[in-house]
C-alpha cells in the first residue's frame, strides 16, 4: 500500500482495543482520578457509542456505576455492547447535542458526575498516550493524520507529540457532513455547526458526528495543528473497503477518515514522507458494512448498476446476458419491471447489477451495451 500511495504509511490500530476504539485510554484515566464519593455515586456521559462502551467497560472493572445517553441513530452494535457491559443505556435525540443536553440534565437530577467524552482534561490526557506510543514505534515519523470529531483525540496527540517532537506535523481530518472543527476555526472559537446539525444523523462516520467541538480540545489543539481537511463520505467508504481487503482490518467510518483523506488526494504534501494515520475505531454494524462495501465497489467500478429497456419476447433477456458474458462481467442481481412500460406490451425494463474488474472494464461493458441498446440504456453513475 505504501508503494501505491507513494507514502511510507503506518497504521495505529486503535480498533484493536478491548472495546474497539481508542476511547479506553481516556475512560480509564478519568475514572481512576475520581474521588471516593464520585465513584460511589457513579457517572453519566454522552456518546455516539465508543466513549460509552469504554466508560462502561472500565466502570465495570472499577465497580463504578455508569449511565450513557446515546443518540437514537447510534449503531446497534454499540448500544448492545454498552448493555452487555452493564451500563444503563438511554437513547435520546437525533443528534449528539440533544443527547448531551439530556445527559447533563439527567446527571444533575440524579447527582451523577458528567464526563465529557472529548473535552474533559483527563480524557484528553488519556488519549495523548496514543501519541506517545506512535513516537515509540515510529520515532522518525514526519506526520500524524488524526480523525477529528469533538477534538479530544487530536488534542491529546498534539499536546504529547509536539512537546516531544515539535517538527512532527499534526493533520486533522473530519467528514464533510460534520465539519464542526472547520466551523470553529472560521469563527475563532467552538460554535454549533449548522452543517453538522443536518448531516450528523446521515453520516457513516457516526463517531465524528459532533455538533460543536470541545472548548478544552480546541484551545489545546488549535495552536498545535498544522492543517485540517474535510473528506467526502464516498472516500471514507473506499477507505473502509481498502483496509478490509489489504490490511484485513474492519474499521468504522470515523476510524477510516484519516486514510480516506490520503486516498482522496487531499494531502499531496505527504508524498515520500513517513506518515502514521490513526485507525481510531472498529465498531461498525454488519448491515452498514455491507452497504459501505457496495458503495465503495461502485466507486472502483467493480460493481455497476443500470436500467435498460429490452424485448420481452423469448430470447430478449438472453440477448443482453450474452453481451454481458462476452465482455467478462458477472450478473449479481436482476429485476424485471413491466408495469413502467404500459404502452409497450412486448418490451420490459430490467434493472441489473453486475460485477466487473475495475473502472476500465465497466466502461468496456457500458460501451458494448450502448452500441446495442442506444438510448434504452440508463447507466447509473457512482
Amino acid at each position: 500500500m505504501s508503494h501505491t500511495l507513494g507514502i511510507d504509511i503506518f497504521f495505529k490500530k486503535e480498533f484493536m482495543q478491548f472495546t474497539g476504539s481508542f476511547k479506553d485510554r481516556g475512560a480509564i484515566y478519568s475514572l481512576l482520578n475520581l474521588s471516593e464519593e464520585q465513584r460511589l455515586g457513579g457517572v453519566v456521559t454522552t456518546s455516539a457509542g465508543n466513549h460509552a462502551q469504554a466508560l462502561a467497560y472500565q466502570g465495570r472493572k472499577l465497580n463504578i456505576p455508569v449511565t450513557v445517553v446515546m443518540p437514537n441513530q447510534a449503531p446497534l452494535v454499540k448500544v448492545n455492547s454498552c448493555k452487555d457491559l452493564q451500563a444503563t443505556v438511554i437513547l435520546h435525540g437525533d443528534r449528539f447535542d440533544q443527547a448531551k443536553a439530556y445527559a447533563m440534565a439527567y446527571g444533575k437530577k440524579h447527582n451523577l458526575l458528567y464526563i465529557n467524552g472529548y473535552d474533559h482534561p483527563d480524557i484528553l490526557a488519556g488519549q495523548g498516550t496514543v501519541g506517545l506510543e506512535i513516537l515509540e514505534d515510529v520515532p522518525d515519523v514526519d506526520c500524524i493524520v488524526v480523525p477529528v470529531g469533538g477534538g479530544g483525540l487530536i488534542a491529546g496527540i498534539a499536546a504529547a507529540v509536539k512537546h516531544l517532537k515539535p517538527n512532527t506535523k499534526i493533520i486533522g481530518v473530519e467528514s464533510q457532513r460534520c465539519p464542526s472543527w472547520t466551523t470553529a476555526e472560521s469563527h475563532g472559537r467552538p460554535v454549533p455547526c449548522p452543517i453538522s446539525k443536518k448531516g450528523a444523523k446521515n453520516s457513516i462516520s457516526d463517531g465524528l458526528s459532533v455538533i460543536e467541538v470541545g472548548v478544552n480540545s480546541y484551545a489545546t489543539a488549535h495552536p498545535l495543528m498544522d492543517k485540517i481537511v474535510t473528506v467526502s463520505e464516498d472516500y471514507i467508504c473506499l477507505a473502509i473497503l481498502q483496509l478490509l481487503e489489504n490490511e484485513k482490518s474492519v474499521v468504522e467510518g470515523a476510524g477510516a477518515a484519516g486514510f480516506a483523506a490520503i486516498l482522496a488526494g487531499l494531502l499531496p504534501e505527504l508524498k515520500g514522507q513517513k506518515v502514521v494515520t490513526v485507525l481510531c475505531g472498529g465498531n461498525i454494524d454488519i448491515t452498514v458494512l455491507g452497504r459501505v462495501i457496495d458503495r465503495a465497489l461502485m466507486m472502483q467500478g467493480r460493481l455497476c448498476r443500470f436500467n435498460c429497456v429490452i424485448s420481452d419476447r423469448a430470447g430478449g433477456l438472453a440477448e443482453m446476458l450474452s453481451i454481458i458474458a462476452e465482455n467478462g462481467a458477472s450478473v449479481k442481481d436482476i429485476m424485471h419491471d413491466r408495469m413502467s412500460l404500459p404502452s409497450f406490451v412486448y418490451k420490459t425494463s430490467v434493472r441489473m447489477t453486475v460485477e466487473t474488474r475495475d473502472q476500465s472494464h465497466a466502461t468496456q461493458l457500458r460501451t458494448a451495451l450502448h452500441e446495442h441498446y442506444g438510448g434504452e440504456l440508463n447507466w447509473k453513475a457512482e
